[in-house]
């Protein structure tokens, strides 16, 4: 009877947090500009009520009775794991003052209205003393939550459990050593063509192809929809509800696509997700305080960019769908065929919006954002030098000079939500992809449906190895699982090494 109720009392918490997730996505979509400060009160509100409810008295109560029914099952065993991850989670919660939590909370929902208005005037002046209160607000939270080496890591621990400045080092160094070397031969050998991705293609054909895409990677329509918005997002209400959105350039038709491809592999770990695990501990961050199934947020993201990257962007998808993008979009693409498209849509181009990035300097954007959080952070870097130290990174990176705080230092809405420790979490879901991807098409089933547009074997195996388990596993006892080691960015450098050497011929 203890473990029942203990369950019902997290399904309670999971409850709260799936209501702020439609609050957030109402405000993101749907809602008109003059709601931004009284929505940021209910975000806070439903922030603290999940994180009492989760440290309550009654729960800890619960959790006892719970441990003591369960004691004598397996370690390993869904009872005990999620009473593990509870205990974790309320402990961490105890440290941190509530009062920070709701000052972050709130904070966040004003600093994304905030960050908008200035995105849109590339004025960083406009958004600076609301980022000096968002890192003031982080560095206090780390000190409460604790850490070994350096700030940073607690913050991270949110997002990517595990991870530190330490471990990530070597990880973009050996990113570096092999990715610059080819981005370099790149830049001197003659481009594929993307005219024809610039031509005038109408939003609402854009959104229905996009759709359509992501429908065949198995994106359950009675379970989602697709929105636009500024900056494209995934979002689930439990897995019965799993949202995704985009944004459209109707001049860049790739932007919506390949968006629309990227939340569908996000949305595809939500929906095929245990239902056993509905309202438990296993799909939701109790941590973060998100309802979210992914074990970390680089779990998560490794699906977003398998299903963009390593089927979307691939030459085999482009040859069984092509048809389908001509007949989406009449008259625009009948004077190329799929290996000219398939070439445009990888074209390497450096750029400075990291959400438009290519497959190659992606990562350069992320090892750019981490450097200056953890500075941002640790205190050798003002938020008053951000954006001169942004552009040198920039220049550094990809050889380009930065023309405003808008195409710059402004064009993430992680900052004003408060999300400081994350972005290391997008090049760890690269390299987890790789390694995901390499092993699942050793499967003949997996490798034969690819080639002729089934894309059923790839999502059975995924779900098998990756979306089913929920929050169950660990990330890297996931990866030894599904691929018989940890984390290896030894594939992921492989794939774009002989990619691009083919479409480039260097």
């Amino acid at each position: 009877m203890g473990y029942a109720a203990f369950l019902e009392r997290m399904g309670e918490v999971n409850d709260l947090l799936n209501a702020k997730s439609i609050l957030n996505w109402d405000a993101r979509v749907m809602m008109p500009p003059g709601g931004a400060e009284t929505r940021a009160k209910q975000l806070a509100t439903l922030s603290v009520l999940a994180r009492d409810h989760l440290v309550a008295d009654r729960t800890r109560h619960l959790l006892d009775e719970a441990e003591a029914e369960t004691q004598g099952l397996p370690p390993e065993s869904i009872e005990r794991v999620m009473c593990a991850q509870v205990r974790e989670a309320i402990d961490y919660h105890l440290r941190i003052p509530a009062d920070l939590q709701q000052r972050r909370a709130e904070l966040g929902s004003i600093g994304q209205d905030v960050w908008a208005k200035a995105r849109a005037a590339s004025d960083f002046a406009a958004f600076a003393p609301i980022l000096e209160e968002t890192v003031a607000l982080n560095r206090e939270m780390a000190e409460h939550i604790g850490y070994d080496a350096h700030p940073y890591d607690a913050l991270m621990h949110r997002f990517e459990p595990g991870e530190t400045v330490a471990t990530l080092k070597p990880l973009f160094q050996s990113l570096r050593d092999g990715l610059l070397p080819l981005l370099r031969r790149i830049a001197e050998a003659p481009p594929p063509r993307i005219d024809f991705l610039q031509r005038p293609f109408p939003k609402e054909a854009q959104l229905a192809f996009g759709l359509k895409m992501a429908a065949k990677l198995g994106y359950d329509l009675s379970r989602g929809r697709l929105d636009t918005t500024v900056h494209p997002f995934e979002v689930s209400f439990t897995r019965q509800d799993v949202r995704i959105t985009t944004r459209i350039n109707e001049n860049w038709m790739p932007m919506s696509l390949f968006g629309c491809l990227h939340e569908a592999g996000h949305a595809l770990y939500e929906q095929y997700a245990d239902p056993a695990f509905t309202r438990t501990p296993l799909a939701t961050d109790l941590i973060g305080l998100y309802a979210v199934n992914g074990v970390s947020f680089g779990a998560h993201e490794s699906q977003s960019r398998l299903f963009e990257n390593h089927v979307g962007r691939s030459r085999a998808f482009w040859e069984a769908n092509f048809g389908e993008a001509r007949a989406a979009f009449p008259g625009l693409l009948d004077d190329i065929d799929a290996e000219i498209f398939w070439r445009g849509v990888n074209r390497v181009s450096p750029g400075f919006i990291r959400v438009e990035a290519d497959e190659l300097t992606y990562d350069f954007h992320i090892m750019l954002r981490v450097d200056i959080e953890s500075a941002l952070i640790d205190g050798s870097l003002r938020v008053s030098e951000l954006p001169e130290a942004w552009n040198a990174k920039i220049r550094e990176y990809l050889g380009l000079e930065v023309p405003n705080d808008r195409l710059g230092v402004l064009q993430d809405v992680h900052w004003s939500s408060g999300q400081i420790g994350t972005f290391c979490n997008y090049t760890i879901g690269n390299v987890m992809a790789g390694q995901l991807y390499g092993t699942a098409v050793r499967e003949p089933s997996v490798a034969a449906g690819l080639a002729v547009a089934d894309y059923a074997p790839l999502l059975g195996w995924m779900t098998g190895h990756v979306h089913r388990h929920g929050r169950r596993h660990s990330r890297d006892e996931l990866l030894v699982q599904a691929t018989g080691r940890r984390l290896d960015p030894a594939p992921y450098v492989a794939h774009l090494q002989n990619k691009y050497s083919e479409i480039y011929g260097v």
